[in-house]
Protein backbone atom coordinates (compact mmCIF):
# COMPACT_ATOMS: atom_id res chain seq x y z
CA UNK A 1 0.00 0.00 0.00
CA UNK A 2 1.50 3.31 -1.04
CA UNK A 3 1.84 6.27 1.38
CA UNK A 4 -0.77 8.10 -0.70
CA UNK A 5 -3.25 5.24 -0.28
CA UNK A 6 -2.60 5.20 3.46
CA UNK A 7 -3.20 8.94 3.60
CA UNK A 8 -6.53 8.40 1.83
CA UNK A 9 -7.48 6.08 4.67
CA UNK A 10 -6.96 9.01 7.02
CA UNK A 11 -4.28 7.23 9.04
CA UNK A 12 -1.95 9.18 11.29
CA UNK A 13 1.73 8.97 10.27
CA UNK A 14 2.51 6.44 13.03
CA UNK A 15 -0.45 4.26 12.00
CA UNK A 16 0.55 4.58 8.34
CA UNK A 17 4.08 3.38 9.10
CA UNK A 18 2.74 0.40 11.06
CA UNK A 19 0.42 -0.45 8.16
CA UNK A 20 3.38 -0.68 5.81
CA UNK A 21 5.08 -3.07 8.23
CA UNK A 22 2.27 -5.29 9.49
CA UNK A 23 -1.46 -5.88 9.03
CA UNK A 24 -3.59 -8.23 11.08
CA UNK A 25 -7.27 -8.94 11.49
CA UNK A 26 -9.50 -10.16 14.28
CA UNK A 27 -12.47 -12.10 12.90
CA UNK A 28 -15.24 -14.05 14.61
CA UNK A 29 -17.29 -16.37 12.37
CA UNK A 30 -20.89 -16.39 13.58
CA UNK A 31 -21.73 -19.82 12.12
CA UNK A 32 -18.66 -21.80 13.19
CA UNK A 33 -18.01 -19.93 16.45
CA UNK A 34 -14.33 -19.70 15.48
CA UNK A 35 -12.25 -16.62 16.22
CA UNK A 36 -9.07 -15.82 14.32
CA UNK A 37 -6.53 -13.13 15.18
CA UNK A 38 -3.64 -13.36 12.72
CA UNK A 39 -1.09 -11.33 10.79
CA UNK A 40 -1.46 -11.69 7.04
CA UNK A 41 0.96 -8.98 5.85
CA UNK A 42 4.38 -8.00 7.20
CA UNK A 43 7.61 -6.44 5.95
CA UNK A 44 6.10 -5.51 2.60
CA UNK A 45 4.65 -8.89 1.67
CA UNK A 46 1.65 -11.12 2.19
CA UNK A 47 2.39 -14.04 4.49
CA UNK A 48 1.36 -17.44 3.07
CA UNK A 49 0.58 -18.84 6.54
CA UNK A 50 -1.62 -15.82 7.37
CA UNK A 51 -3.43 -15.99 4.03
CA UNK A 52 -3.96 -19.71 4.60
CA UNK A 53 -5.44 -19.11 8.05
CA UNK A 54 -7.90 -16.54 6.67
CA UNK A 55 -8.75 -18.79 3.70
CA UNK A 56 -9.69 -21.54 6.17
CA UNK A 57 -11.58 -19.18 8.48
CA UNK A 58 -13.65 -17.74 5.61
CA UNK A 59 -14.39 -21.16 4.07
CA UNK A 60 -17.86 -22.33 3.07
CA UNK A 61 -18.76 -23.78 6.46
CA UNK A 62 -21.74 -25.67 5.07
CA UNK A 63 -19.52 -28.04 3.06
CA UNK A 64 -16.13 -27.32 4.69
CA UNK A 65 -14.54 -26.19 1.42
CA UNK A 66 -12.27 -23.21 0.84
CA UNK A 67 -10.85 -21.15 -1.98
CA UNK A 68 -7.77 -18.90 -1.58
CA UNK A 69 -9.00 -15.60 -0.21
CA UNK A 70 -8.37 -12.42 -2.20
CA UNK A 71 -5.63 -10.55 -0.27
CA UNK A 72 -7.27 -7.27 -1.33
CA UNK A 73 -10.38 -8.37 0.58
CA UNK A 74 -8.29 -8.71 3.72
CA UNK A 75 -6.83 -5.25 3.06
CA UNK A 76 -10.36 -3.91 2.65
CA UNK A 77 -11.42 -5.43 5.98
CA UNK A 78 -8.27 -4.05 7.62
CA UNK A 79 -8.92 -0.55 6.22
CA UNK A 80 -12.56 -0.74 7.28
CA UNK A 81 -11.64 -1.62 10.85
CA UNK A 82 -9.12 1.25 10.89
CA UNK A 83 -11.71 3.68 9.52
CA UNK A 84 -14.24 2.61 12.16
CA UNK A 85 -11.59 2.81 14.91
CA UNK A 86 -12.98 -0.43 16.30
CA UNK A 87 -11.16 -2.90 18.52
CA UNK A 88 -14.04 -5.41 18.34
CA UNK A 89 -13.72 -8.49 16.14
CA UNK A 90 -15.35 -8.29 12.75
CA UNK A 91 -18.28 -10.69 12.85
CA UNK A 92 -18.40 -12.81 9.70
CA UNK A 93 -21.84 -13.85 8.49
CA UNK A 94 -20.59 -15.28 5.20
CA UNK A 95 -17.26 -15.48 3.38
CA UNK A 96 -16.50 -17.88 0.54
CA UNK A 97 -19.43 -19.85 -0.93
CA UNK A 98 -19.22 -22.80 -3.28
CA UNK A 99 -21.34 -22.57 -6.43
CA UNK A 100 -23.63 -25.24 -4.91
CA UNK A 101 -24.14 -23.23 -1.71
CA UNK A 102 -24.72 -20.07 -3.73
CA UNK A 103 -27.37 -21.85 -5.85
CA UNK A 104 -29.10 -23.15 -2.72
CA UNK A 105 -29.15 -19.65 -1.19
CA UNK A 106 -30.49 -18.20 -4.48
CA UNK A 107 -33.42 -20.61 -4.28
CA UNK A 108 -34.18 -19.33 -0.75
CA UNK A 109 -33.66 -15.59 -1.27
CA UNK A 110 -33.97 -12.99 -4.00
CA UNK A 111 -30.92 -11.09 -2.67
CA UNK A 112 -28.29 -13.63 -3.76
CA UNK A 113 -26.50 -12.84 -7.03
CA UNK A 114 -26.11 -15.62 -9.61
CA UNK A 115 -22.43 -14.70 -10.13
CA UNK A 116 -21.75 -13.66 -6.55
CA UNK A 117 -18.20 -12.59 -5.71
CA UNK A 118 -18.53 -14.83 -2.64
CA UNK A 119 -17.85 -17.73 -5.07
CA UNK A 120 -14.51 -16.13 -6.00
CA UNK A 121 -13.50 -15.51 -2.35
CA UNK A 122 -13.77 -11.78 -2.99
CA UNK A 123 -16.68 -10.92 -0.64
CA UNK A 124 -17.67 -10.99 3.02
CA UNK A 125 -20.99 -10.30 4.72
CA UNK A 126 -20.24 -8.82 8.13
CA UNK A 127 -21.07 -6.68 11.09
CA UNK A 128 -18.98 -4.93 13.72
CA UNK A 129 -20.62 -5.24 17.14
CA UNK A 130 -19.49 -1.87 18.53
CA UNK A 131 -20.62 0.09 15.46
CA UNK A 132 -24.04 0.54 13.89
CA UNK A 133 -24.80 -1.08 10.55
CA UNK A 134 -25.34 2.40 9.14
CA UNK A 135 -21.89 3.59 10.21
CA UNK A 136 -20.35 0.35 8.89
CA UNK A 137 -22.04 0.91 5.54
CA UNK A 138 -20.94 4.56 5.35
CA UNK A 139 -17.35 3.66 6.27
CA UNK A 140 -17.25 0.95 3.59
CA UNK A 141 -18.64 3.34 0.97
CA UNK A 142 -16.10 6.00 1.93
CA UNK A 143 -13.22 3.62 1.16
CA UNK A 144 -14.37 3.25 -2.50
CA UNK A 145 -12.62 -0.12 -2.78
CA UNK A 146 -15.41 -2.31 -4.12
CA UNK A 147 -19.07 -3.14 -3.75
CA UNK A 148 -21.09 -2.35 -0.64
CA UNK A 149 -24.50 -3.88 0.00
CA UNK A 150 -26.70 -2.81 2.91
CA UNK A 151 -29.01 -5.45 4.41
CA UNK A 152 -30.51 -4.00 7.62
CA UNK A 153 -33.35 -6.55 7.74
CA UNK A 154 -30.73 -9.34 7.78
CA UNK A 155 -28.37 -7.35 10.06
CA UNK A 156 -25.25 -7.27 7.87
CA UNK A 157 -23.27 -5.27 5.34
CA UNK A 158 -21.74 -6.92 2.27
CA UNK A 159 -18.30 -5.79 1.07
CA UNK A 160 -16.38 -7.06 -1.94
CA UNK A 161 -13.37 -6.25 -4.07
CA UNK A 162 -15.27 -6.01 -7.35
CA UNK A 163 -16.03 -2.74 -9.07
CA UNK A 164 -17.19 0.17 -6.93
CA UNK A 165 -20.98 0.07 -6.59
CA UNK A 166 -23.60 0.38 -3.84
CA UNK A 167 -26.99 -1.14 -3.16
Amino acid sequence: MTPAMLALLGLAPRQAEAARRERSLLLHHLHTGETLNAVYFADGRYLPEGLGAFTHHLRDWRVDRARPIDPELLDLLWALRQRLESKAPIQVVCGYRTPETNAMLRRRSEGVARNSLHMRAMAVDLRVPDRSLRSLRLAAISLRRGGVGYYPASDFVHVDTGRVRYW
